[in-house]
């Protein structure tokens, strides 16, 4: 059979804002097709993944019929009453997950990515991205490439091959601010005309925003090592079971 050049990964990601002591508003879902050239006896048709916020679709982008079907909501869009404003120091449900919405079986891996943003929307880099905290799950499958991730940025694999159809398990189930971040604040005096005193507090950091960005892309299973390595850039090992392991 003659190989055919294809573009064997698939990118999708999801974005969402996270306005800090006053109320929640997330963007839309933004989706981009990532893509190497990988000579492959597949076609690029049968691949698509999804990616799942406890337990509903959140973003999809799948290949058919020679065209992308693509959609998505609103990360975090959800997780707050409505009503509600978000408590510091309180858990919240964030299970995040992946699932192969293609026609052939896949790799999976994801990459998140957190900053503050000031009141303006530009990124505040003195903000440690750490006090918000996506409480991962690992040893379920899924793994961090320690190597490739920093404070803002985390990259995650799962091992196993993820069948057409399936989904993975949770790589993440709660998102916790850390109350440390109410704790910086200025205290304005005022006396009027009579003496009385008016004590102003204003915390540094009301009105901004914390913003996740869930990337999951798909690579084929077959000629895994090769078809990795070109659209991941990386070396993996794979085992008789198709599990793949990190050099």
């Amino acid at each position: 059979m003659k190989n055919r050049l294809l573009k064997p990964a698939l990118l999708l990601s999801a974005s969402a804002a996270l306005l800090l002591l006053s109320t929640v508003g997330s963007t839309r879902a933004a989706l981009t097709y990532y893509s190497e050239n990988y000579a492959v006896e597949v076609t690029v048709s049968s691949i698509g993944v999804s990616l799942l916020e406890n337990g509903e679709m959140v973003s999809y982008r799948n290949y058919d019929k020679d065209k992308w079907n693509e959609g998505g909501g609103e990360l975090l869009a959800h997780m707050l009453e409505e009503g509600e404003e978000l408590t510091p120091g309180k858990s919240y449900e964030e299970v995040l997950a992946v699932a192969n919405s293609g026609a052939i079986d896949s790799y999976v891996r994801v990459i998140l990515n957190k900053s503050w943003l000031d009141r303006e929307g530009k990124v505040d880099t003195t903000l440690s991205p750490d006090l918000v905290d996506l409480n991962l799950q690992l040893g379920n499958g899924w793994i961090e490439d320690e190597a490739a991730s920093t404070s803002e940025r985390t990259v995650l694999y799962y091992t196993g091959i993820l069948p057409s159809g399936q989904s993975t398990p949770a790589f993440s189930n709660t998102l916790k601010v850390n109350p440390e971040v109410t704790a910086k604040v200025t205290e304005e005096i005022t006396t009027d005309a009579k003496g009385y005193q008016t004590i102003t507090t204003t915390y540094t950091y009301d009105d901004y925003r914390f913003q996740l960005d869930a990337e999951v892309d798909a690579v084929q299973t077959h000629n895994a090592q090769d078809a990795i390595k070109s659209a991941w850039g990386i070396d993996v090992d794979i085992a008789a079971d198709g599990s793949l392991s990190l050099r």
